[in-house]
């Protein structure tokens, strides 16, 4: 039974002198990372939308401070576009003009953005060719979704028999501001 106790007092001594700290540890690199992440994509969008639109520089320097955190993330980038359509009560009569206007938003997704700031062409990286542009009054909207496992989550299943946590998200967008591209 003495030996029983001792084994008891050494897995007592190892969880609270070890295993505790490093899960605080990656606690709090979990939560700089998500401190990082967040003021990355408000940054990223905030200028964006104060711009009028996306370069591929831009672009790259919110992705690499993404990856600065040690973590994967999945981007999703949504540009509705503001459009006004004339009202008629016949389409294809032009006497029928009600004299208001509609507002539509036609969505651009991320592969539409993507395939404008990296083509398959040859352009530089500076090239006005490869520069997104949004009108003013148009909406921007960012949203990250971490995929991969960090350390935290791996210890904390770990010790508290799985029961994994929400995979972090961050959603941020508004109307575009200017139009300075």
């Amino acid at each position: 039974m003495n030996a029983y106790s001792k084994w008891l007092a050494v897995l007592l001594v190892l969880l609270l002198l070890f295993i505790y700290p490093l899960l605080e540890t990656f606690e709090r690199e979990e939560d700089m990372s998500y401190l990082i992440s967040w003021n990355a994509v408000i940054r990223f969008v905030d200028a964006a939308r104060n711009k009028g639109g996306i370069t591929p520089a831009m672009y790259n320097d919110f992705v690499d401070t993404l990856r600065a955190t040690g973590n994967e993330y999945e981007i999703t980038m949504i540009h509705e576009h503001k459009r006004y359509d004339p009202v008629y009560l016949d389409p294809l009569n032009p006497d029928t003009f009600q004299g208001n206007y509609a507002v539509h938003y036609e969505a651009y997704y991320q592969q539409q953005i993507m395939k404008i700031l990296f083509p398959d062409t040859s352009q530089t990286i500076e090239d006005p060719g490869r520069h997104y542009k949004m009108a003013e009054g148009d909406f921007f909207h960012v949203q990250i979704h971490q995929i991969n496992q960090t350390p935290y989550e791996v210890l904390s299943e770990a010790l508290n028999n799985g029961g994994s946590r929400v995979k972090l998200t961050i959603p941020y967008g508004g109307i575009v501001r200017n139009e300075d591209e």
